[in-house]
């Protein structure tokens, strides 16, 4: 197995195994060179399995490992940096249950740079006995790790409060179920928590960030103020207003970019996003005075660039949000309040603030799953791109690139229409998968 877009994902206990994930371990003990470790996960029916493997692999290699156990993403990469350790994960985020994954921390709490990840395959493959004395397991997130987090996060609003709000919240049956409730109870919400009972098999399973048809149901019927989506590991959120449209990451980026710049907290009154971000966000930031960095499709590769140039915002249209200033990574439960936030002080309805934010250009997204990785997608197709693009009259783009998690090929196509874009997208995914399905 090797590195992908966000770490190493595949089928667990057949492509993703133990014994993979114990070596894994061993070699992220051995390059990253830290004397400690935290490690946690999602609610998976095989992370414990996969965790307990990881656990034994970096204690082997003599490091301290505090375990977490069910915890999201952001608040094991905030105990990470918090200690100066490596931080582990156990998940495989918005992927069906059957599926995991493994991503990795620095001792600074950011996903690691390709060249790292290199280093760690290229020990994988040379791995002999361990050597010394081993390490030793500490449990601690229910009774210290959990509580240090949720203050971390609540920290954001700066003592205001959601007071007076109605929300519903949906946990996606995964690793924030149990700490999205407190967090947004204890900043004076009325929360609705749904999907917040994982069974090892449901996480994901028609909820969360990446189906909030439910939720959308949930706040048109209780009245709510808006919805709020994460994803199986929690570093992600999709909202919804109170009419039950979706608000993806795109527009929550350009409602904090504009706020942020108001309050002159916008450095560089700049903000980096991906190649997928809607022209629409493009084009708002334009006429708001943001300038716009773009980066490859992944987190990481956004928090490289805010890394480089000094920025405080940025973030993709999936609903990772990274808030620099805070945190080094996406959080869902972060992005959240800061979405809320923007909400109580501006004293209008989240809808409002969506349509004001950005006019989203139609945008038609095709998954086409083939036989292999086709990391040169765009140069084998990149006849037929050109002379599909030329009928957009430049009001337009298309996109065609590899999953870095899964063996797909992503078809994004923005047009003047919506009837252009589909029909663009359904004849680039047709060749796609004739060729190489």
């Amino acid at each position: 197995m090797r590195f992908g877009t966000d770490g190493v994902r595949g089928v667990a206990n057949t492509e993703l195994t133990p014994s993979f994930a114990l070596d894994l371990g061993r070699a992220a003990a051995r390059v990253l060179g830290a004397t400690c470790a935290v490690v946690g996960g999602d609610t998976r029916r095989s992370t414990p399995m996969l965790e307990a493997a990881l656990v034994a692999g970096l204690a082997s290699e003599g490091l301290e490992v505090h375990r977490l156990g069910v915890a999201p993403t952001p608040a094991i990469a905030y105990h990470a940096a918090r200690l100066g350790g490596i931080g582990a994960v156990v998940s495989a985020s918005h992927n069906p249950y059957a599926d995991n994954g493994i991503k990795l921390f620095s001792p600074s709490g950011t996903k690691l740079p390709d060249e790292v990840e290199q280093l760690i395959e290229a020990e994988l493959s040379v791995l002999g006995q361990p050597n010394g004395e081993p390490g030793v397991i500490v449990d601690s997130w229910a009774v210290h790790d959990r509580a240090a987090y949720v203050e971390h996060v609540l920290a954001s609003l700066e003592g205001r409060s959601l007071a007076g709000m109605r929300i519903v919240v949906d946990a996606a049956n995964g690793a924030a179920f149990e700490v999205a409730g407190e967090v947004f109870t204890r900043a004076g919400a009325e929360v609705l928590l749904i999907n917040a009972t994982p069974d090892g098999v449901n996480i994901n399973r028609e909820c969360g960030a990446t189906e909030p048809a439910g939720l959308a149901r949930m706040v048109v019927e209780n009245g709510a103020y808006a919805g709020l989506a994460l994803d199986g590991d929690g570093d992600r959120l999709i909202a919804v207003d109170e009419t039950g449209r979706v608000i993806d990451g795109d527009h929550v980026i350009a409602i904090c970019a504009v706020d942020m710049r108001s309050r002159g907290l916008l450095r560089h009154d700049t903000v980096v996003v991906t190649v997928m971000t809607n022209l629409g966000f493009r084009l708002a930031m334009a006429e708001a005075g943001v300038e716009v960095v773009e980066t490859a499709v992944g987190d990481r590769y956004v928090l490289e660039e805010l890394q480089r140039g000094g920025y405080s915002l940025g973030g993709e249209q999936s609903g990772h949000v990274i808030f620099h200033d805070r945190a080094s990574t996406g959080d869902g439960l972060a992005t959240g309040l800061a979405l809320l936030d923007v909400v109580a002080r501006s004293g209008r309805r989240l809808g409002v603030l969506a349509a004001e934010s950005m006019t989203q250009l139609p945008q038609v997204l095709v998954n086409v799953r083939v036989s292999r990785q086709l990391p040169d997608i765009a140069e084998l197709l990149a006849t037929e791109i050109d002379e599909a693009g030329r009928a957009f009259g430049g009001s337009g783009r298309i996109l065609v690139r590899p999953s870095g998690t899964e063996p797909l090929v992503r078809v994004m196509v923005e047009a003047p229409s919506e009837e252009l874009a589909r029909s663009t997208a359904d004849a680039l995914a047709g060749l796609v998968e004739s060729r190489y399905g």
